[in-house]
């Protein structure tokens, strides 16, 4: 049991202050603003692409996948006898870990990102096959629907039924499910945005004119980063 707690304990730990680096938060600090109040008001990569740029805001995305990647590897590494079926459920805990540090990160108030890209990381850590699949689900499904929220909200659901069929085990899922509901609490508010139809479209990316004429802005897009969408 003790054993059981030091393992458990150390995951924590791991993943957590490892998902406390929070790079959107960071870069637009130095950029002379904080990411959260701008925008949608979100300390992730969505946000900075938003605002930012798609090339730095991409960028820091694959850093967040790659933040709960090697904390589940890290973990892994640390407590190898931590397994359950054919996944290290240690590696699991540090990156489900790492989720919460993204979105609860303690020298920022507890208010950081939404999660996406770190759940990613969980399903790259797992099996990159299964992560190159459920990615390009969940595009499909951000392009379809014309929304991005619409993708971890699919994924919060398929990503530990998926794991749990694949590998027929139920602890790896069982933990996964806590990052997928911090998942779908984290966006409940851009459902409320889609239904009063203030939530920016997936097409923003490539069509900002549209989406600020859209809120009444005649600009090529730019104030509308001042405003809570």
């Amino acid at each position: 049991m003790k054993i059981m707690i030091n393992i458990i304990l150390g995951s924590v730990i791991i993943g957590y202050f490892l998902g406390c680096i929070n790079l959107s938060y960071i870069i637009s600090k130095i950029k002379g603003f904080d990411i959260r109040h701008v925008g949608s008001g979100n300390a992730g990569a969505s946000n900075l692409v938003i605002v930012v740029g798609k090339k730095i805001g991409l960028t820091v995305a694959v850093l967040d996948i790659l933040k709960s990647y090697f904390a589940f590897r890290l973990a892994e590494h640390l407590f190898p006898s931590a397994v359950a079926g054919p996944i290290n459920y240690a590696g699991v805990i540090a990156a489900v870990a790492a989720v919460f540090g993204h979105v609860f990160p303690f020298y920022m108030g507890f208010r950081g990102g939404k999660g996406l890209a770190c759940y990613g990381g969980i399903v790259l850590a797992i099996n990159y096959k299964l992560f190159v699949i459920l990615f390009v689900a969940a595009l499909l499904i951000a392009v379809i629907t014309d929304y991005i929220c619409f993708a971890p909200i699919t994924m919060a659901f398929v990503v530990p039924l998926t794991v749990g069929i694949i590998y027929k085990t139920w602890i790896p899922p069982a933990i996964i499910s806590l990052a997928s509901v911090l998942l779908l609490f984290k966006h409940r508010q851009n459902i409320a945005r889609i239904r009063s139809g203030e939530e920016l479209r997936f097409h923003f990316l490539w069509r900002r004119k549209d989406e600020s004429e859209r809120f009444g802005v005649v600009d090529d897009g730019k104030e509308i980063f001042n405003r809570k969408v």
